[in-house]
């Protein structure tokens, strides 16, 4: 079968890399797609907020089934006009894709089904959010923006003033709305499940590294590395998270008759009262994406075609691979403020020839090499029979990229490997 795969970033090439190891696939496509993702899929010139011309494409090119990569296209409400053309499609409507576009809207469904979260105030102008601030909250406190910030629109403040000019910047937009909330103790991790809006399916763990530096300092990012699967999420964790927040929450969403269907990604505190839920995304991480997929010991198609055609309860239960996979982000200088880009990029084969899956995000052909074009460039991912392994693996490919603009972490995993070392 013919497929189309919307997006251009690094979870795009992971997706693409196991999409087209897929028996059943004819031809893959990818709007935009990256050079990476060139390697296996044909790239066409598609402009995703043109609804129309996407469902042109695929009537044209027969294609059978559309994975939609990002969140902004899902928020648009892509998939809504894909499936209006009867086309099948993996990934929510807008309406269901509100669990992401809107962190105001998850936290006021988990407040009327009784999911656990942190406490939180909704604020739609500055002076109340500064009351709020003052009034509700201890420190520390969370400062989110509510729509769509690329995981960057979040502010742990543990003084006032921090939250305070937090609350300024996120205003200056216009039209902006905050969330305020609790602060959590405890560990993240991330749980990824499967649904078609009836069954829902667990599709591994991992946890991610949002901090720019070392030891979780700086500022957050997109996300400079992770690794699954998550020991941290033992079963009994992850039996919780399903029956007590993912679990109801595809129920709230089926009964207000905006079901969700595609992969739900559920950001969890493992707290001294058990999972709370931070925040959810409504499509795979990045650089999450490319460690899930370096483990998936299915096939991507026949899976993603089973969610987007209701026929999800009749599929086998994903298998992943015993191996750990721990992913490296190597970024621009600058990041995750202004980068600079145009930085040449290589020694892609001399990573990969260490047994390493080099996956190209923020890069574009130029002459006969390639080029930095965004702030996260390259996720180096490798497999390992343990975390140690994995890490060591990684870093042994990390160490043939030629990359002089570019940075990365040198800790991704520490937190495992000191519990399991």
């Amino acid at each position: 079968m013919n497929v189309l795969l919307i997006g251009g970033g690094g979870r795009e090439h992971a997706l693409a890399w196991k999409l087209a190891q897929s028996p059943a696939l004819d031809t893959l496509y990818a709007a935009p797609g990256n050079p990476g993702i060139a390697a296996h899929a044909t790239c066409v010139a598609l402009d995703a907020t043109d609804h129309a011309a996407v469902v042109a494409f695929a009537q044209a090119r027969v294609v059978r089934l559309v994975v939609i990569g990002p969140e902004a296209p899902l928020v648009d409400g892509l998939a809504d006009a894909l499936r209006d053309a009867g086309i099948a499609v993996f990934g929510p409507s807008a309406a269901a894709a509100q669990l992401e576009g809107s962190k105001g809207f998850t936290k006021d469904l988990c407040a009327r089904h009784g999911i656990p979260t942190a406490g939180y105030v909704r604020c739609t102008d500055a002076a109340t959010a500064h009351a709020a601030l003052r009034g509700t909250f201890g420190l520390p406190v969370v400062v989110k923006a509510d729509g769509l910030a690329a995981g960057k629109g979040v502010v742990v403040a543990f003084d006032r003033e921090t939250a305070d000019t937090a609350i300024d910047a996120m205003f200056a937009e216009p039209g902006a709305e905050v969330v305020i909330e609790e602060f959590l103790e405890g560990e993240e991790v991330s749980l990824f499940v499967l649904t078609d809006g009836e069954s829902v399916v667990p599709f591994g763990s991992a946890q991610d590294h949002k901090r720019v530096g070392d030891g979780d300092t700086g500022a957050n990012t997109g996300g400079m590395g992770a690794y699954s699967p998550a020991s941290v999420l033992t079963p009994e964790l992850e039996a919780r998270a399903m029956a007590e927040i993912v679990i109801p929450t595809v129920a709230a969403l089926r009964e207000a008759e905006t079901p969700f269907s595609g992969v739900l990604y559920a950001g969890l505190m493992l707290t001294p009262r058990g999972p709370q839920l931070i925040e959810y995304n409504a499509r795979f991480g990045d650089p999450e994406a490319q460690v899930l997929m370096a483990r998936f010991a299915g096939d991507l198609l026949y899976t993603l075609l089973s969610v987007a055609e209701g026929q999800l309860a009749s599929l086998t239960p994903p298998a992943f691979a015993p191996d750990v996979a721990l992913a490296v982000v190597m970024a621009a200088r600058g990041y995750p403020g202004a980068v600079e880009t145009g930085g040449r990029v290589a020694g892609i084969d001399a990573a990969e020839a260490t047994g390493a899956i080099v996956f190209q995000a923020g890069t574009r052909a130029s002459g006969d090499g390639l080029v930095a074009s965004g702030g996260r460039v390259l996720a180096i991912t490798a497999t390992g029979a343990d975390i140690g392994a994995a890490q060591a693996n990684a870093y042994r490919a990390v160490a043939q990229i030629d990359f002089p603009q570019g940075f990365c972490r040198r800790d991704i995993g520490w937190r495992e490997v000191a519990r399991l070392g």
